[in-house]
């Protein structure tokens, strides 16, 4: 089942995080990496932001979040983690599918350069990789990283974004 996460799942979204965050252990850049990946402060700041979390609930146990946000005249795909258990059944792909039918909007996601898997399933479900140039304009305007982050990660648009440019 999916569903909006509220209040009360607080601390088990921060736990599917920082679980399924160890994959990026070795991948990014030494100053991103820490334990935990994201703390609870961070989380709560990403929240306060206008982060909105979904869930995918399996036998009334969260075992996946992916998060949206509004901005400006896209929206950002955010945060999306699985439990290491749980991944490769199809949960990142529900909620993905889910939280894209809930805006009209192009949808766009930032993700580690490095996050190899990360990048194929984006592109398994139908987003695209855009250019480095474009991406860190895109990032300079739609995410608060610092340039550090900008300059090792990438940018995906669904189908949406191509239309939009047009």
């Amino acid at each position: 089942m999916i569903r909006k996460c509220t209040a009360d799942d607080f601390e088990r979204i921060y736990e599917i995080i920082n679980n399924a965050a160890q994959a990026y252990k070795g991948l990014i850049p030494v100053e991103y990496w820490k334990e935990p990946y994201m703390s609870r402060d961070e989380l709560r700041g990403e929240l306060d932001d206008d982060i909105e979390m979904w869930g995918y609930e399996e036998y009334g146990e969260l075992v996946g979040v992916m998060g949206i946000q509004h901005r400006q005249n896209v929206t950002l795909i955010r945060h999306a983690y699985i439990c290491t258990t749980k991944q490769h059944q199809g949960i990142g792909g529900k909620l993905l599918s889910h939280l894209g039918e809930l805006t009209v909007e192009p949808i766009l996601i930032a993700t580690w350069s490095n996050a190899v898997r990360a990048v194929q399933f984006y592109e398994k479900h139908g987003f695209r990789l855009l250019s480095r140039e474009e991406g860190d304009i895109l990032q300079r305007k739609y995410w608060s990283s610092p340039e550090t982050k900008i300059n090792a990660s990438v940018v995906l648009a669904d189908e949406r974004w191509f239309d939009f440019q047009t």
